[in-house]
């Protein structure tokens, strides 16, 4: 089966349709059971799909389950109620007191500040590494150490890692790999192929798509997913059917979606090289983006996320440039159908280990808008912009 029919026919098995197309939306709290045979057959099953109690899930949420098993090759799937919940429930089912984490400078802000906050507080500490290190993350393993986690590409700065490089690292010390693969979505990119243990996205934002739902997934390879299974389900995860419903639909026309964004960001990408404003673009599949030759060698495509570096400017520049926009929205999230927009003027208190010594960074996520008009939208932004500098 080719890729995207494969995409087309997962999560829809008739136990999950019913007759119809689509998976039925099963609402559930309470399961309910005729006899005492048939409840322990349910509580020796519910670890594998069997109706049991609603926080283990429907026939709604096994149907998006197996859809992302398959898109991320993957033995299972646990489902949470948003991205940043799929990172620190899956950090949490490896890590305790007295462990050590190796975490990836360029890891999105929520991830920090859990490491910072609440591991910190349970005792785990934590050390941040260049995200282009490579195999030189053998010097910063310490006794301890039990995680190494990765975001590729970065938040905002998009490093692209050397994925291979690390995990063989990993491995031979031991270590649980994990890869915050948002950004790669299982489509573009598929982590456990490529060594990892664990990948988790914020399922808001290509899985579902249209910004209407908040939902993370992690999958997991099978010697890990037992327990990553088991721990979620302690840690009190799940979300609602309804939600589980959107994101089987979003991720019916995914690779539709994805290759639009891809087709328009790069238009855009290629249009912001050229501006004398700007210094450097950071998209993963332009030469200009740090670990550029590790996104050609492992990905199969980018997407509509992607930041550009100014040579220059200033916070009322800044603020300028984003009031003066009008189809791109200032927002925190990406991934939708919609065009947004974020800056910052320094990156330095979030790269503790890294810094950075470059101009403001904007940040772009490119909808499905007329790539036209989000050109012209730039283009009196910027000049906006420069007569502030």
């Amino acid at each position: 089966m080719k890729k995207n029919t494969k995409l087309i026919s997962s999560g829809r098995k008739s136990q999950y349709t019913h007759g119809v197309v689509n998976p039925v939306v099963q609402r559930a709290s309470t399961v309910v059971f005729d006899s005492v045979a048939e409840l322990h057959e349910a509580v020796k099953g519910r670890g594998n799909r069997t109706l049991f109690y609603g926080r283990r899930g429907t026939q709604t949420h096994y149907a998006l389950q197996d859809a992302v098993m398959e898109l991320e090759n993957a033995a299972g799937c646990a489902l949470y109620p948003s991205g940043a919940a799929a990172i620190s429930q899956s950090l949490l089912s490896f890590l305790k007191s007295g462990d050590h984490l190796l975490m990836v400078d360029t890891a999105y802000e929520p991830t920090r500040d859990l490491c910072d906050k609440i591991l910190l507080g349970l005792g785990i500490t934590t050390t941040y590494y260049d995200p282009m290190i490579g195999a030189g993350i053998k010097a910063l393993i310490q006794p301890n150490t039990r995680v190494l986690f990765l975001e590729s590409p970065g938040s905002i700065t998009m490093e692209v890692q050397d994925v291979p490089s690390l995990v063989a690292v990993a491995k031979q010390y031991d270590l649980i790999t994990m890869l915050d693969n948002t950004y790669g979505n299982g489509w573009h990119y598929k982590p456990l192929d490529h060594g990892v243990d664990i990948s988790i996205q914020a399922a808001t934002k290509y899985i579902v798509g249209h910004s209407d739902v908040m939902m993370g997934v992690a999958v997991a390879n099978e010697a890990l997913w037992p327990t990553l299974r088991e721990h979620s389900y302690l840690l009190g995860q799940c979300t609602s059917a309804d939600d589980a419903y959107l994101a089987l639909r979003g991720l019916r026309t995914m690779p539709v979606r994805l290759a639009q964004h891809e087709k328009a960001a790069l238009k855009v990408a290629h249009w912001l090289e050229t501006h004398p404003l700007v210094d450097h673009v950071r998209h993963p599949a332009l030469p200009s983006c740090p670990g550029h030759e590790h996104f050609i060698r492992d990905f199969t495509g980018s997407n509509g996320l992607f930041s550009f570096v100014m040579k220059q400017g200033n916070q009322k520049a800044i603020n300028a440039f984003l009031d003066g926009l009008q189809h791109f929205k200032m927002g925190f999230s990406w991934g939708g159908y919609e065009s947004l927009v974020t800056a910052n003027k320094s990156m330095a208190a979030l790269r503790t280990t890294t810094g950075w010594q470059g101009g403001p960074i904007i940040r772009l996520h490119i909808g499905l808008e007329d790539v036209e008009d989000l050109i012209t939208d730039l283009q009196q932004a910027l000049e906006v912009y420069e007569s502030y500098c």
